[in-house]
């Protein structure tokens, strides 16, 4: 594993573009701690500083951080397609399996580097939510601080789950932009899922369940967004804002199942084209 690992960071390494994409990806986290810090001057009449609001407060932070950060996974989105694309277009993924490394040691490499990337990622921000959280919370109780932590675990599952469906886009289509197509288009089509569902059972909730089976949706749903939860602290009688932002077992396991169906989907792609 370590031996994979290793030769496809050395690729990534020296790719100038990629690089600049790795480093974009990792330091766009960082900016929950400028959205931290920022003070809104409301007319000259008064300060409104997001830390003292107590959005920054355990365990709500573990949420609130892990869903902001998720929104830049974009960029790192662009490397893996990438890592396909420049292997096709510089001859390399032909040239490694001639210098003896099988089919399935390529696809691993690359999943490895996934998994290694969305790792590192987890760590970052699970250190960025702590730094933040015991800098503005008022509560500094252990059983607290810990509560909640499974929003990084959700987190992690979705980077995996989502540079999964990449890499499988980028075997699929050989070029990186129209890798990046495909997921706009998966995106619609998921819509068409939900209106077709919603004709056949009438009804919204019974739509948005079949959706929530789909790729994108399913690794969405794995951290709801946080607002309508700021909200409840601050309007805890409206039961209108009452909503369900748990991160659930069976929403990981969808997902995880879509990451092992994009993996293997994958290899039998490599494995069926011919080089």
């Amino acid at each position: 594993m370590l031996r994979l690992l290793q030769l496809e960071l050395q690729k990534l390494l020296l790719n100038k573009t990629s690089k600049v994409l790795i480093f974009i990806s990792f330091i766009l986290p960082f900016l929950v701690i400028l959205l931290s810090s920022i003070k809104i001057n409301v007319f000259g009449f008064f300060t409104l500083e997001l830390g003292e609001l107590g959005v920054f407060n355990f365990p709500i932070i573990w949420h609130l951080t892990t869903f902001f950060s998720s929104q830049f996974k974009f960029f790192f989105a662009i490397v893996v397609v990438s890592m396909i694309g420049n292997e096709y277009s510089n001859k390399t993924l032909k040239q490694n399996l001639i210098d003896g490394l099988s089919k399935k040691e390529f696809i691993l490499s690359k999943f490895y580097t996934i998994v290694f990337f969305s790792l590192v990622s987890t760590i970052l921000i699970g250190l960025i939510s702590l730094c933040i959280g015991l800098y503005y919370s008022s509560y500094n109780e252990f059983s607290i601080i810990i509560q909640e932590t499974s929003y990084l675990l959700g987190y992690f599952i979705k980077l995996v789950g989502f540079f999964s469906l990449c890499l499988f886009l980028g075997m699929l289509v050989k070029r990186s932009a129209f890798a990046l197509a495909f997921l706009f288009i998966l995106y619609i089509f998921e819509w068409l899922i939900f209106w077709a569902a919603y004709e056949v059972f009438g009804n919204t909730d019974s739509a948005f369940k079949v959706k929530n089976f789909m790729p994108l949706e399913s690794m969405y749903k794995l951290i709801d967004q946080p607002f309508q939860r700021i909200a409840m602290t601050k309007f805890p009688n409206k039961r209108e804002l009452a909503y369900d932002y748990a991160v659930h077992f069976h929403e990981i396991a969808i997902v995880l199942g879509w990451t092992v169906l994009f993996i293997f989907l994958s290899y039998r792609l490599l494995k069926k084209r011919d080089l």
